[in-house]
């Protein structure tokens, strides 16, 4: 596990596989290991699979503020710098495709190429989060996807940490009024958005509608429906793992 210190915060990055990197971001309330254990494996005899957990989150520092996109923007940016990194793809689900999405609008010459899975927007549902974090641990296990579930049940010491990450987060932290904070993209800024842009969603989503916005602003945007539902990665690793590489091969 290695730690890398970025804007005064230590995130826990890990990094699997060979050839061009890729960024990959996980989604609020989850950690790197949702790409690690599903997608990674798969683009890893191709590809540079680089991983981190967003502040607050998984093996990162607990901290109490900053869960803004801009904020998460940044921690990325410097996170490449730290890296060396220049121009790379940046592959996101849920909440992290949108940090994704912000640093590409606001550092278009550090992206090169985008893939967005299951994006929302607007960026917060607040209602669907506020009912999150209301809930008891057991209650919060059971809201969790059925993989994840099975981690927490049986993965140890590890596992019982994620789940005191997402208590922290739900009772600590500033996150829920961050996003309540959150503005929405403005078609303008979406309409900047200068690299190639692939935006795949779940059929069973409740995120669809925001696919067909981005197709519509995104100037060079592509649009994937694959069975499922939100945690695509999750629930179709393989199926998912296709249609990013061949994104990717493009490069």
């Amino acid at each position: 596990m290695a730690k890398v210190d970025v804007n005064g915060v230590k995130l826990h990055v890990q990094r699997v596989g060979k050839g061009p990197p890729v960024v990959m971001l996980h989604g609020l309330f989850s950690t790197l290991t949702s790409w690690y254990t599903t997608v990674a494996p798969i683009l890893a005899p191709d590809h540079d699979c680089i991983m981190y957990d967003l502040r607050g989150h998984g093996g990162s520092e607990r901290v109490v503020k900053g869960y803004d996109l801009r904020t998460l923007a940044n921690d990325l940016l410097s996170l490449l710098n730290e890296l060396g990194l220049e121009k790379v793809p940046l592959l996101g689900h849920s909440y992290g495709a949108l940090v994704g999405l912000r640093l590409a609008i606001a550092h278009p010459e550090r992206v090169s190429h985008l893939i967005l899975v299951e994006a929302p927007l607007p960026p917060s549902k607040a209602d669907e989060i506020e009912d999150f974090m209301a809930k008891t641990p057991a209650e919060m296990l059971a809201a969790l996807p059925p993989v994840a579930q099975t981690f927490i049940v049986e993965g140890g010491r590890r596992a019982r940490g994620f789940l005191r990450s997402v208590i922290f987060l739900a009772r600590e932290s500033s996150l829920l009024s961050d996003m309540r904070a959150e503005p929405d993209f403005t078609d303008e800024e979406l309409a900047g958005v200068q690299c190639p842009t692939l935006c795949i969603y779940g059929a069973e989503s409740c995120c669809l509608d925001a696919s067909l916005r981005l197709g519509r602003t995104v100037p060079r945007s592509a649009r994937e429906v694959l069975p499922g539902g939100h945690s695509l990665h999750l629930d179709s690793p393989s199926v998912l793992a296709a249609k990013i590489l061949e994104f990717l091969d493009g490069i």
